[in-house]
């Protein structure tokens, strides 16, 4: 039997890559955001704010403090894990095969951790449940991002402006927006005094990557679940941290009931594939952040 079976070994080097190339294309966060490595225990990361302009000093004159602020902040990864039966001739086929089989688990996985990057993050939720996390805590933009426009379908380019004015005016700056369907139509619907779309590229699902100069991503994360945004924007680039750990875990179990469908995989000619990956967010400067919310 070959040794990718061997229990608690990991996904090939070369899926793990595939694997998060994947998730950086359906997941907002991952395409707005440049990812980083995190440790098993953890990473620390430093907002380092200088309190004061510069100084401009004479010969000799004296110069005076301009004073710091320093937050330290713990990025920990988590634990998200998905699991599938599969017929039991994967363990008998030939390397090459099993390397198929995991292919195409991995290319699954990575989709479904894409999807579970921006719920966690973006509203706290656990994804299967959707329900809020109490491993992700308030560790999500839900939580620590307090400032907020009220939805306006009639004027969903103008809350945009007043999302960056609002950023703007604490001192942050903005570097993308994450958007939901129903903001993406909004805009899309909108038009000049001549009957013209005013953004055609958002038009029939568009998702330009950029729209007017600011990145952008469209994805119904952002509104998933009971969550009321519809649209999250900010500095994606230095106010919002995340990595994964390298090591993706890969377990195959022949025997049992491990998903407790009641149904013994020996007995059905199954195996089980499950695998595990260990990502870890913070979102280090949440004023630098603001989110267009549904009226109440």
């Amino acid at each position: 039997m070959a040794s990718i079976l061997t229990r608690g070994s990991l996904f090939p080097e070369e899926l793990t890559s595939e694997m998060f190339n994947k998730v950086k294309g359906k997941s907002s966060l991952a395409a707005l955001s440049a990812a980083e490595p995190i440790p098993f225990n953890g990473k620390k990361e430093f907002t380092f704010t200088l309190d004061s302009e510069v100084d401009i000093v004479a010969e000799n004159g004296k110069k005076s403090n301009g004073g710091a602020t320093v937050e330290p902040f713990t990025i920990v990864p988590v634990k998200f894990e998905y699991g599938t039966r599969v017929s039991d001739e994967f363990m008998y086929g030939a390397e090459e095969v099993q390397v198929e089989y995991l292919r195409a688990f991995a290319e699954g996985f990575a989709k479904k951790m894409a999807r579970g990057i921006d719920i966690a993050a973006m509203h706290g939720f656990n994804p299967r449940t959707k329900i809020a996390s109490a491993v992700v805590g308030a560790n999500n933009f839900d939580s620590k991002v307090t400032q907020t426009i009220t939805y306006e379908e009639a004027r969903a380019d103008e809350n945009v402006d007043d999302a960056i004015a609002v950023i703007e005016g604490a001192d942050g700056s903005v570097s993308g927006m994450a958007i939901s369907p129903t903001f993406r139509q909004a805009l899309a619907n909108l038009k000049n005094s001549s009957n013209e779309r005013l953004y055609p590229e958002l038009a029939w699902g568009g998702n330009p990557g950029t729209l007017n100069g600011l990145l952008l991503d469209v994805n119904n994360t952002v509104s998933f679940g009971a969550s009321e945004d519809l649209a999250i924007i900010g500095d994606f680039q230095n106010g919002f941290k995340w990595g994964y750990a390298k090591e993706i875990p890969i377990e195959v179990i022949p025997y049992g009931d491990p998903d407790n469908t009641g149904v013994d995989l020996k007995g059905s000619n199954q195996v089980y594939i499950r695998g595990e990956a260990y990502v870890g967010w913070g979102i280090l400067l949440p004023e630098s952040f603001a989110r267009i919310k549904s009226a109440q």
